[in-house]
């Protein structure tokens, strides 16, 4: 691995050959000690150019005037203390009543106090002094974070590889103006891709999105005198109880009823109480009683987990063609898409949700790396669950069409999709059913009419949703876009760019080839890699795929003659 001596000057201590350029575009390296950061300031004297002045919109604290070096929030401390204040409380709370037991209430006290008192202040200590070893600075080719006391990180992303500048705050920092800035390359390599400002001043935190965002070479839009795509219809709620979500948060919740009754040993108590309440009830109707109660907690929670994640909500195209999304009741998010990496979107209605037409639309763009700090938040996507109407109408503002590509008609599957479908589904029913009547000959009848149950009720629901997954399927091609759609329990219509299209992958297994019918793949360096057109004809599939991209999967086919255009020499 070789060093460039030119930019080895760009670290102060750093010789020819002892740092390195990542792939991704992203420098990191650690120093022990404190003095492996000392003289940093003697060391990198940069162009005045690199200062990013201050204005009383956004008041920013610089550590060098001539290299443009700034601080995070000082509040940032403050924040920190008061959370873990918090923490310090709720853990110190049972731990007073377990000393109150043994010792006068005064001692104990005293104890929890004094430890109390103790912890936050090294805590502070801690944080202050973070605060005061950490700075960053945008230049016009890179954007730089130093921090550390003993271990000194210096790491730095190259602004033409910087696809992202995201924003958050939870509740208690917004209270104290600050947010979180995810600056990230969009590439999958971990934290080596990303850099986080935490904590910085709401009006410094848009600055820099704003500032790393720009591209001088993006062609000048007029902006549109209302940038809002989509923005917030309380009465999109409705379908939050209606996904998957709410038997999760209902089973959840009773498992956590449980696990907690067992830590105090009265899970025994618990079972009776339920027992005592259902004791006139058949345990038939008991079961569905407590399915029923079940689910009522888990639309509870599914209300108040949509109402977290998308209040406030609202979707903007910036100018400079930039896709913005914001949303969040306790904790704020912003997150922001270039249209330049945009390949598509992708149409999902979940069972739930299809049932009562609602559908919600998800971005399909390169750069979208998973943000391993907040599980929760999907960065793709760009609406909730709506009316299939307004989804629609979003996708094709989204994508700038005229028309929405997701309504477009698309091409029926053969008959063999349907068969296949079908034949998986009462395998999927009868197979059990056999297992349970052959245990049932040779333990106890009580399985024989298990089994001859579960196919009455098993076989209808089976073929209703092999007929439903075949519906589902279908293929299309439309000016700039290729549409695929299937599923039954989570149906999705992507619509994909032809031109991102970089390569076809044709699987065709043993009994696929029997039916006639084949598997394309479509490649892409954006969202999930790869979208499927499921158990198309031969014939129909690899003609869809050539008249989708031309020139990738012409050269590997050849033309059959038809018994019309044959000769008849001979």
């Amino acid at each position: 691995m070789t060093v460039d001596p030119a930019r080895s000057r760009d670290w102060p201590g750093l010789g020819a050959g002892a740092g390195a350029e990542a792939e991704s575009g992203a420098e990191t390296w650690a120093g022990a000690g404190a003095g492996a950061e000392s003289g940093a300031g003697a060391a990198q004297q940069g162009p005045a150019d690199l200062v990013t002045p201050a204005t009383p919109e956004h008041p920013v604290k610089l550590l060098d005037p001539v290299d443009g070096w700034l601080r995070l929030a000082p509040r940032t401390v403050l924040v920190r203390g008061v959370l873990f204040a918090g923490v310090l409380g709720g853990a110190g709370l049972p731990l007073a009543f377990g000393f109150t037991g043994s010792r006068p209430w005064w001692q104990a006290a005293s104890w929890i106090v004094g430890g109390f008192l103790l912890v936050l202040g090294v805590t502070l200590v801690a944080e202050t002094v973070r605060f005061r070893r950490t700075r960053y600075r945008v230049g016009p080719e890179r954007v730089e974070l130093h921090t550390g006391l003993l271990v000194v990180q210096r790491r730095s992303l190259a602004r033409d590889r910087v696809r992202s500048a995201d924003l958050s705050a939870n509740l208690l920092q917004r209270l104290f103006g600050l947010v979180k800035v995810r600056v990230g390359t969009g590439e999958h390599t971990g934290g080596e891709s990303t850099l986080e400002l935490d904590l910085v001043t709401r009006a410094e935190g848009e600055r820099l999105r704003r500032e790393l965002l720009a591209r001088t070479t993006a062609p000048a839009e007029a902006p549109d005198p209302d940038g809002a795509l989509a923005v917030l219809d309380p009465r999109w709620i409705r379908f939050a109880p209606v996904s998957f979500l709410a038997p999760a948060l209902g089973s959840a919740a009773i498992g956590a009823v449980m696990q907690v009754s067992e830590w105090f040993g009265a899970q025994a108590q618990v079972i009776d109480w339920i027992g005592d309440r259902f004791r006139e009830v058949s345990l038939t109707w008991m079961i569905v009683d407590l399915v029923l109660l079940a689910t009522a907690v888990g639309a509870v929670g599914a209300l108040g987990l949509w109402a977290e994640m998308w209040w406030n909500y609202r979707l903007e195209r910036e100018p400079g063609g930039t896709l913005r999304v914001s949303r969040g009741l306790l904790t704020s998010r912003s997150v922001s898409l270039e249209e330049r990496r945009l390949r598509g979107i992708e149409l999902v209605e979940p069972f739930g949700a299809r049932i009562f037409g609602a559908a919600r639309v998800d971005a399909v763009a390169t750069g979208l790396a998973q943000d391993d700090g907040d599980r929760h938040a999907d960065l793709k996507n760009l609406l909730p669950p709506v009316e299939r109407a307004v989804a629609d109408r979003v996708a094709a503002d989204v994508l700038r069409e005229p028309v929405p590509p997701t309504g477009m008609p698309l091409a029926a599957h053969p008959r063999a999709a349907r068969d296949r479908r079908v034949r998986r589904a009462l395998g999927g029913v009868l197979v059990p059913a056999a297992v349970l009547a052959l245990l049932g000959v040779l333990l106890t009848p009580v399985l024989l009419y298990v089994a001859a149950g579960g196919v009455l009720l098993g076989v209808p629901v089976a073929v209703l949703f092999a007929l439903d997954a075949y519906r589902a399927l279908g293929h299309g091609v439309g000016g700039a876009w290729l549409v695929t759609r299937s599923g039954t329990l989570r149906r999705a219509t992507v619509v994909l760019q032809r031109s991102g299209v970089i390569g076809w992958t044709i699987r065709q297994s043993y009994l696929q080839r029997r039916a006639g019918v084949l598997t394309l793949t479509a490649t892409t360096a954006a969202g999930a890699g790869a979208y499927e057109v499921r158990d198309a004809g031969q014939s129909q599939g690899l003609t869809f795929a050539a008249e989708a991209v031309p020139d990738l999967l012409a050269p590997f086919l050849e033309a059959v003659p038809t018994p019309e255009a044959r000769s008849t020499e001979g």
